[in-house]
């Protein structure tokens, strides 16, 4: 007889909204060797859903399929999809409410196994009612099977407070060392349920290098990832730790991609080459599969997202599988989000959907701060990279094109840029990881009224885990203020339009940071935490005073 088997990985909550919520999961079908899917058998998700304190029923019971094409992995959303032999959608979720749900998976023998996909409508002929996996469902072990989220709050309501997680770059780990990799998802989802007077936050931002697929760097074979069984090891490794994977169970987390998931430092002309294409093609199967999966997936199949939470608009960028890196001698041709659409009206560039939505918000809700996730950091810029340091033009495109961020892409910067300025967009924060130092940077506009009056911010958080502080993210290397003398760094955004910045709460202890939005006071307060869980302190050698790290950015008021 047939009985449900507990998630081979997940749950993970993925996009929530006010009224419905993505949980995914992996299979764990026994007959699977590594890539190899056993091609006899098909498998399926089972979900129920029901609120905080209250017991599951038959009727919120769903079947969902795990697709052999994205590695047995799948997603069912509560409150939109209809499940396998159902007729309607799942009942809407209720606004700024605490649920929970329960997962597993069934095998389902398959006596054509190279056939065509079978029909949703032929397959739910073959298995009963969900509803009779109820009890199978609540005996299965809480740690692969139970989730826990909280809705989003009614969109129609006014913006209020609202706090949330940001962090990148988890570094696996060698040897001994692995655990070191985990640690701090523990102190992350304590803090994530609310901790020490705080409240809980509403949902987590993981902003690139979830894995590290190549362990050393892309031109060392030990430990690089180029065939699919190695990327899903990374995921299944990073993903199945005892603390990530409660911590994903428990909070809504939204992910997006950086260069560790591909290669180090990747670029879209790799794909030039055939080994380049072909390790393009395993790492974004892998990242579909593990991280795309249960995001908002708005923008078809595009790996860039926009969602809202609570009244606050996100656009997150995929600054990567789009790049452009033209190695031409000159920076005018390098485009971070893709090249420039030929028609804009027709066929929207990942750019173009970016600035029609800041300015589509800022006309909607005015001044509501307005998050832009961009793994690569948009401020500061490195010493080296820095618009002011002397050089030769072809020792400037070299020393910018090394930052591998934002420098090399003036082209890209100076559209957005303009864009805020002549739109008015308000209150622009920048959300970015990668460089294994976490810091804050208050923008400044300058050249007239309008654009002095305009309040813009960047925060930065990263490493997760990163072992090797010696090797990058040092603070000196990074511009802390773009009018010094020795680190100008002052950008020209056109029109007599200039940029610059000023940066400070540099640390590079391993940390997440939480974000609080304090509408009262329009500020952003943002606190760095480290693997124990303790706020992360500066100074405190030779014989200097420890200072608790906390920053506060000024906004303009919403």
């Amino acid at each position: 007889m047939s009985k449900l088997r507990p998630a081979g990985l997940g749950p993970i909550v993925g996009h929530v909204t006010h009224d419905g919520a993505r949980v995914w999961i992996r299979a764990g079908d026994p007959e699977d060797e590594g890539a190899n899917i056993a091609r006899s058998r098909r498998t399926l998700g089972v979900a129920a859903i029901c609120e905080k304190g209250r017991r599951f029923t038959q009727g919120r019971v769903h079947y969902f399929r795990l697709e052999r094409e994205y590695d047995r992995t799948g997603t069912f959303t509560f409150g939109y999809e209809t499940g396998l032999g159902e007729e309607a959608p799942s009942a809407r979720l209720l606004a700024d409410t605490e649920y929970q749900v329960r997962v597993g998976t069934l095998t389902v023998d398959d006596p054509d196994p190279d056939g065509a996909s079978i029909a949703d409508e032929a397959l739910a002929e073959r298995i009963p009612d969900a509803g009779v996996w109820l009890d199978d469902l609540r005996a299965l072990p809480e740690e692969q099977a139970l989730a826990t989220f909280r809705s989003a709050p009614d969109p129609a309501a006014a913006p209020g407070d609202f706090s949330f997680l940001l962090g990148s770059c988890r570094y696996p780990g060698l040897l001994w060392k692995v655990k070191h990799a985990d640690k701090i998802f523990g102190p992350m989802l304590e803090e994530a349920l609310g901790r020490e007077g705080r409240p809980p936050v509403r949902l987590a931002l993981m902003v690139g290098d979830q894995i590290y697929a190549d362990r050393m760097n892309r031109k060392v074979d030990f430990g690089r990832a180029d065939t699919f069984e190695e990327f899903q090891e990374r995921y299944l490794t990073a993903f199945g730790s005892r603390n990530m994977r409660r911590f994903l169970r428990s909070l809504p987390t939204y992910m997006i991609l950086d260069d560790h998931e591909i290669e180090d430092n990747w670029h879209q002309d790799r794909i030039d080459t055939a080994e380049g294409r072909d390790i393009y093609n395993l790492a974004i199967n892998a990242y579909k599969s593990y991280q795309w999966l249960h995001g908002p997936r708005n923008y078809g199949k595009h790996l860039f997202y926009d969602f809202a939470w609570a009244g606050y608009p996100f656009f997150v960028l995929d600054t990567r599988t789009q790049r452009y890196l033209n190695c031409s001698g000159t920076l005018a041709d390098n485009h971070l989000l893709g090249r420039p659409s030929l028609d804009p009206n027709n066929e929207p560039s990942q750019l173009d959907a970016l600035l029609l939505c800041l300015k589509r918000e800022q006309d909607a809700r005015g001044n509501v701060p307005k998050f832009v996730v961009s793994a690569s950091v948009f401020a500061p810029n490195p010493i080296d990279a820095r618009e002011g340091r002397p050089g030769t033009p072809e020792q400037v495109v070299k020393w910018k094109e090394g930052s591998d961020s934002w420098p090399a892409f003036p082209t890209t910067r100076r559209a957005l840029l303009r864009s805020i300025v002549l739109n008015g967009i308000q209150n622009v924060v920048f959300l970015s990881g990668d460089i294994h130092v976490t810091n804050v940077a208050q923008l400044e506009f300058s050249g007239n009224a309008a654009a002095a009056a305009l309040r813009a911010c960047s925060i930065t958080s990263s490493a997760f885990y990163w072992p090797f502080p010696f090797a990058d993210g040092e603070p000196s290397g990074y511009v802390h203020d773009s009018k010094a003398a020795g680190q100008e760094d002052t950008f020209d955004v056109g029109g007599g339009v200039k940029l610059d910045y000023r940066a400070w709460c540099f640390t590079q202890d391993d940390n997440f940071c939480r974000i609080d939005i304090d509408r009262k006071k329009h500020r952003l307060v943002v606190v760095p935490y480290d693997d124990e869980g303790k706020q992360v302190e500066a100074g405190g050698y030779f014989g200097l005073g420890a200072k608790p790290l906390r920053a506060e950015l000024e906004l303009a008021p919403w």
